[in-house]
C-alpha cells in the first residue's frame, strides 16, 4: 500500500502534518482537499492545540502539478480547480488552531501559498522561495505575496519568478529563524508544545483575532480583543491560569 500523499501524526497535543508526494510534493487535487480535510480535522478535535507542517524529503512543496491542469473543454472544471486551490490555503488560515511552518526545502507558487496561510513560519537553510507562474504563462499568487513582502518584492517576485532564498526572508523579518536541516523539525516541534500547553481556549481566540486584526483598522480591531478578552475572564482556565500564577505551580487547563 502506497503512503499517503499528507501525513498526520498527533502527539501529546500537537499535530505533525507532512507533505509526502515525491519527488517535489507538487500539489494536485487529491492532496489538496487531503489537506483541506486534515486542517478541518485540527479545528475540531479537542485533543489538537498546535500544528506543524513541513515537507517530507529536500523540498518543502514545488507548488501546482502541472500535470493536473483543469480542462478548458469541461464546463466547471477550472471553477472546481480554483475553488479547491483556495481552500487549501483557507483552511490552513482558517484552521482554529496555530499552524507553524517548517519549510524544509524550496517552498515554489503554491507551496510558498502554504508557508504564507500558516502563522509562525522557520526555514531550513537550504530553503528557496518563489512565485513562478510566470515562467509557464500564468498569473497567479500576488494576493499571497503580498502578506510577506513590500510592494516593491511582491512585484519583482511576480513579474520575474526570481527566488529568494531563507536568509534574504530572515532579513526581510518575513522568517522567525533559518536553521540547519536536522534543527528545523525539533526546533517548531518545541514551539508548538509551548503554545499547546497554554489554556486551550485562550489559543482558539488569540488565531481568531490574530486573523480578523488583520482585516482591521487599529481602534476596531483593540476593540473586537477586548471582547474576547473580557469573554476568557470568565472561563475556568482562565481563572486557574491566574492561581497558578499566583501559586508558583504548572496550571491544569480544562478546556472551558
Amino acid at each position: 500500500m502506497s503512503e499517503p500523499a499528507v501525513k498526520f501524526e498527533v502527539s501529546e497535543g500537537v499535530a505533525l502534518v507532512t507533505l509526502n508526494r515525491p519527488p517535489v510534493n507538487a500539489l494536485n487535487r487529491e492532496m489538496r482537499r487531503r489537506i483541506v480535510a486534515v486542517f478541518d480535522e485540527i479545528s475540531e478535535r479537542g485533543d489538537i492545540r498546535c500544528a506543524v507542517l513541513t515537507g517530507n524529503g529536500n523540498v518543502f512543496c514545488a507548488g501546482a502539478d502541472l500535470k493536473d491542469r483543469p480542462d478548458a473543454d469541461i464546463a466547471g472544471d477550472f471553477l472546481e480547480h480554483n475553488r479547491v486551490t483556495r481552500e487549501t490555503g483557507n483552511a490552513i488560515r482558517e484552521c482554529a488552531k496555530p499552524v507553524i511552518a517548517a519549510v524544509n526545502g524550496a517552498a515554489l507558487g503554491a507551496g510558498l501559498g502554504l508557508m504564507a496561510a500558516c502563522d509562525i513560519m522557520y526555514a531550513s537553510e537550504n530553503a528557496s522561495f518563489g512565485m513562478p507562474e510566470i515562467n509557464v504563462g500564468l498569473a497567479g499568487g500576488a494576493s499571497m505575496l503580498r502578506t510577506l513582502f513590500g510592494r516593491s518584492t511582491v512585484r519583482r517576485m511576480f513579474f520575474t519568478g526570481q527566488r529568494l532564498s531563507a536568509q534574504d526572508l530572515l532579513r526581510r523579518n518575513v522568517l522567525e529563524d533559518v536553521l540547519p536541516a536536522g534543527r528545523l523539525l525539533p526546533t517548531t516541534l518545541e514551539l508548538a508544545h509551548e503554545i499547546a500547553s497554554k489554556a486551550p481556549l485562550a489559543v482558539v481566540y488569540a488565531k481568531r483575532a490574530a486573523n480578523m486584526v488583520d482585516l482591521m483598522p487599529q481602534r476596531d480591531a483593540y476593540r473586537f480583543e477586548q471582547d474576547f478578552t473580557m469573554a476568557l475572564a470568565k472561563t475556568e482556565d482562565a481563572r486557574e491560569a491566574r492561581m497558578a500564577f499566583l501559586e508558583k505551580r504548572q496550571p491544569v487547563f480544562k478546556g472551558r
